[in-house]
């Protein structure tokens, strides 16, 4: 923790699987160069096709950023929408935001607790420890964020706030923090998310707590990759940085 006087900084990583493996560990280097920690959200079996359990170094990785500090999140079973259908509804409430990656958009609740369920198996198996949950894209039906809870997980996240969970109640409370994230899937949305992540800077600085979300695609294209470093530079020097379980 390092003095400042502007508020609370939460860092986390996207898409942890060994898929990005290069990725995932340059972004945590990043993090660790500036005295951040940051939390992890790992994916199980990545689009179905890159299962942890092939992958026992990178499981090891996961294992020492765990001793290091690193929070893990459960943040789906596969990440991609694979096999299911959506509603018109559901592409509105997912337009713009993600390429068919939000994998809880169309689930019901017994759907949703099933791959919770799951993927919180294959990561205990492995010895890993995962304290919450945060859905692909952010993109999930409130009764996840029920189930999250009901199998005994304290936190799980919007893309505007933080749910804590007191699991001897069963009640929940809300962090209000809009997550600032980046995009690379074309040059324009390149361009257009770090003119994005400038205008956070300015307009959370007000803000008790300010969430950085950074994702292995952030590194594909040299905007986004400058503007991910820029942000941790600048963040880290007038925010204290802390963990998901010190929030109250």
């Amino acid at each position: 923790m390092r003095a400042t006087r502007s508020g609370a900084l939460l860092v986390s990583i996207h898409d942890v699987t060994p898929a990005w493996d290069r990725e995932t560990r340059l972004l945590w280097q990043l993090c660790r160069n500036v005295g951040i920690t940051p939390a992890l959200c790992v994916v199980p079996a990545w689009h179905g096709r890159w299962p942890l359990t092939r992958h026992a170094s990178y499981v090891r990785w996961l294992q020492e950023c765990e001793r290091q500090g690193a929070e893990l999140f459960l943040h789906g079973e596969r990440h991609d929408e694979d096999g299911l259908r959506r509603s018109w509804r559901d592409g509105l409430r997912a337009l713009g935001q993600t390429a068919r990656e939000g994998e809880f958009l169309t689930l019901n609740r017994d759907e949703a607790l099933l791959r919770i369920a799951r993927g919180l198996g294959q990561l205990r198996a492995l010895d890993l420890s995962p304290i919450g949950f945060v859905p692909p894209a952010w993109l999930a039906r409130e009764c996840t964020h029920d189930v999250v809870r009901e199998v005994g997980l304290r936190i799980s996240e919007d893309v505007r706030s933080i749910r804590l969970h007191d699991l001897r109640t069963g009640a929940s409370t809300r962090r209000r923090a809009q997550a600032v994230r980046w995009s690379s899937r074309t040059a324009m949305r390149a361009h257009l998310s770090h003119a994005v992540s400038l205008w956070h800077l300015q307009r959370q600085r007000a803000n008790p707590l300010v969430r950085l979300a950074l994702h292995p695609q952030d590194l594909s294209h040299p905007v986004t990759a400058l503007s991910v470093r820029v942000a941790l530079r600048r963040w880290s020097q007038v925010r204290t940085t802390m963990r998901y379980q010190d929030l109250q």
